[in-house]
């Protein structure tokens, strides 16, 4: 049978991930949680791990290196998702160390967990997926940047801690599998949301704060960051399909790729998009916190993904307007039930 371990499978990308394997494959998904990681994503999948149902949970915490040892040893799978990290870029301002330890340091004990069991069975060959972030390329000035996006090759300038964390884990990827012959791969996803989006993101928190409102829990006031960003939207879902393509298209040892949506705004036009879904909307007012504005800023996120599609046929399906819309319907969801109520 075939294996897929996704580090991080209690995140959203994780998750969804999860759901898309159960349902497009016969694999069995691996998860690997620590101990404190909350299930809400995964609350759907209980069941079928506690029925040992093709979904199955192993502890390992990317600062723990023997425990990667032994969930590979164990588990040994044909594929590898490395989705977890510290990844919110707002919290890694104020805890950097924190950040460049989990996401480069971490990646490298994974892999050389993987390197390492590979060495001791000459027969085990797996696919590895990184996952690094178009926060790479950070700030790029509107004349520099290339005619139809940001491709592969555009410099990187990272603008936060968690975007140099992410530097070093797409460079880890590539050196891994150039000095050891290992088939890894990197990808730079652009902006992906959609249902389960935590809410130290921009989209995540609008949506949740109109749900709120939409309740009677809070004034009708949506507190905002920079709203002047440029960001390209993908759907979770469609994500989530390209990073099974990934590994299944002809995977090619130290290729990295840049992947994103179709669809580009301002900030505030998602925001306006928001809130034009509720009722309410007539009422709310935006207001700025100074406590959700970042020291710097990545402000012209749109990718070129033509790299991509090339070699593995892959589009975004999902039109922004739905991943919006399942996006406030999820905080609605979440809002009723009492959950996540702190703005």
């Amino acid at each position: 049978m075939t294996r897929a371990l996704i580090t991080g499978i209690t995140g959203m990308v994780g998750s969804h991930l999860a759901d898309f394997l159960l349902e497009n494959t016969d694999w069995d998904v691996y998860g690997v949680c620590r101990w404190r990681s909350p299930l809400d994503n995964v609350e759907h999948l209980l069941d079928r791990v506690n029925k040992k149902d093709r979904v199955f949970f192993d502890y390992a915490d990317l600062n723990d290196e023997m425990s990667l040892i032994t969930v590979i040893k164990k588990v040994k799978p044909d594929y590898v998702f490395h989705l977890a990290a510290q990844s919110y870029p707002l919290t890694s301002f104020t805890a950097p160390i924190d950040t460049l330890n989990t996401n480069i340091i971490g990646t490298c004990r994974l892999l050389e967990a993987i390197r390492l069991e590979m060495e001791e069975d000459k027969n085990y060959k797996p696919v590895i997926h990184v996952c690094a972030s178009s926060e790479v390329f950070g700030r790029i000035p509107a004349d520099q940047k290339p005619e139809n996006g940001i491709n592969e090759e555009c410099r990187f300038h990272p603008a936060s801690p968690y975007a140099i964390s992410k530097v070093g884990t797409d460079l880890l990827g590539r050196y891994y599998a150039e000095a050891y012959g290992m088939t890894v791969m990197t990808t730079r996803m652009f902006t992906h949301t959609g249902p389960r989006r935590g809410d130290v993101f921009h989209e995540s928190t609008f949506a949740k704060q109109i749900a709120m409102i939409e309740e009677g829990m809070i004034e009708p006031k949506v507190m905002v960051g920079n709203l002047e960003s440029l960001r390209t939207y993908a759907d979770v879902r469609d994500a989530v399909r390209a990073y099974y393509m990934l590994v299944t298209c002809d995977p090619i040892p130290g290729e990295y790729y840049n992947i994103g949506g179709s669809y580009t705004c301002l900030v505030k036009d998602t925001l306006n998009t928001l809130i034009s879904y509720s009722p309410m909307k007539d009422k709310i007012e935006v207001v700025t916190d100074p406590e959700r504005l970042r020291p710097i800023d990545a402000d012209l996120q749109i990718p070129d993904c033509s790299k991509f599609k090339a070699h593995t046929g892959w589009e975004p399906e999902i039109p922004y307007e739905k991943t919006m819309k399942d996006l406030l319907d999820y905080w609605r969801e979440r809002v009723k039930k009492g959950k996540f109520l702190t703005r």
